[in-house]
């Protein structure tokens, strides 16, 4: 590849950041996988990683979030988070205060009880924004 086509990618690249700056953008699945294969039969080629919602990887990006930074960290397995947790109540505080809404007054009514989007808990994490 020529020099002047990856000048004109990269000028891309940075035009397609630049669009994206004011929005939040997060990419998520609903669950983690264990970092171990498991084999429920004895048969070859049936083997799978299970559901493991204890530790996960989200990304965060634009919208008020500040960039270049890792938060949380697992042990060695990747089974179990050793540094700084961050429970889903908190990331979803985080997102709807970037989306502008304050999450403690973002109530519902639903069979006589009143409900969040974060429950009873979620506190925006701070050294997430700008």
């Amino acid at each position: 590849m020529s020099l002047r086509m990856r000048y004109r990618r990269g000028q891309m690249f940075i035009s397609i950041l630049l669009l994206l700056l004011p929005y939040l953008t997060y990419l998520a699945k609903e669950f983690g996988r264990t970092p171990l294969v498991e084999s429920r039969n004895a048969q070859k080629g049936n083997e799978g990683r299970d559901h493991h919602p204890f530790a996960f990887s989200l990304w965060l990006a634009g919208g008020g979030i500040k960039g270049g930074q890792v938060i949380g960290q697992t042990d060695e397995f990747g089974l179990n988070i050793v540094e700084d947790k961050i429970h889903i109540h908190d990331f979803h505080a985080t997102i709807l205060h970037c989306l502008g809404l304050l999450h403690k007054r973002l109530i519902y009514r639903h069979q006589g009880r009143d409900f969040r989007l974060t429950d009873v808990a979620g506190e925006v994490v701070t050294r997430l924004l700008v």
